[in-house]
């Protein structure tokens, strides 16, 4: 089993670059998830994906 993780600031570059990942492999599972940071009246997201997947 092999592992990517991918991390990006908008969930559609996040979804482009799994998609272009996983066209060819054997996807085993695939984790997500959202992390929020308040600076001053701005909110960072931070989007991040670990893909489980075979050779």
């Amino acid at each position: 089993m092999l592992v990517k993780i991918f991390d990006e600031s908008h969930e559609k570059d996040l979804e482009e670059s799994v998609n272009e990942f996983i066209k060819d492999k054997d996807v085993i599972d695939i984790k997500y998830q959202v992390a929020i940071n308040v600076s001053g009246e701005e909110q960072l997201y931070c989007f991040s994906a670990m893909i489980l997947y075979g050779k």
